[in-house]
């Protein structure tokens, strides 16, 4: 399914071709992506928990994100409340506007079951384009504090590396 299209960009449903080209796409920029984790998102797209999206620029995959349509980790485990995970755009196509164009289709998708949406960020400085974006689309901290490995940090004894699993969670109120 087509979400959003325009002369240069479409938001549409992942298809499995996509999840070769954003693995070699990813690796190329220094990441560690595994294909099969994309096959394993696509699956629970089509068992209805999830909606797998991906940003196709000039033809060719240049971004993607889930929408779970119930956060299983973190604060919000639970509550059915939709949750955005893995949000990403290629670096060679940032700041064109297609993250914000695949951020409005998952806002979108998620007001169909809740008036809020959530997200974890990464805190190294990896994530700071998505920590950008994030605020600048009225994202707050759910004030739970830092998770390290789907565990709730607790101050003065937990210990965790500045890596992936160190999330900060938000949230978006998604009408007035």
């Amino acid at each position: 399914m087509t979400y959003y299209q325009d002369e240069n960009l479409r938001i549409r449903d992942m298809e499995p071709a996509d999840a070769q080209i954003l693995n070699d796409e990813y690796t190329a920029q220094g990441w560690h992506p595994d294909i099969d984790y994309y096959h394993m998102r696509m699956r629970e797209a089509a068992e209805g928990k999830c909606v797998a999206l991906t940003a196709e620029y000039e033809g060719r995959p240049a971004g993607n994100l889930y929408l779970y349509f119930d956060a299983q980790e973190g604060p919000f485990k639970g509550q059915g409340i939709p949750v955005i995970v893995d949000f990403g755009v290629l670096q060679k196509h940032q700041r064109k506007g297609i993250g914000n164009r695949l951020m409005n289709t998952a806002e979108q998708l998620a007001a169909q079951r809740s008036d809020t949406v959530t997200l974890g960020v990464g805190l190294c400085r990896e994530y700071g384009a998505a920590q950008r974006i994030y605020a600048k689309r009225g994202y707050i901290p759910d004030g739970s504090g830092v998770w390290y490995q789907n565990r709730q940090c607790v101050q003065y004894e937990t210990t965790c590396t500045v890596d992936d699993d160190l999330v900060l969670f938000l949230s978006k109120k998604l009408t007035d």
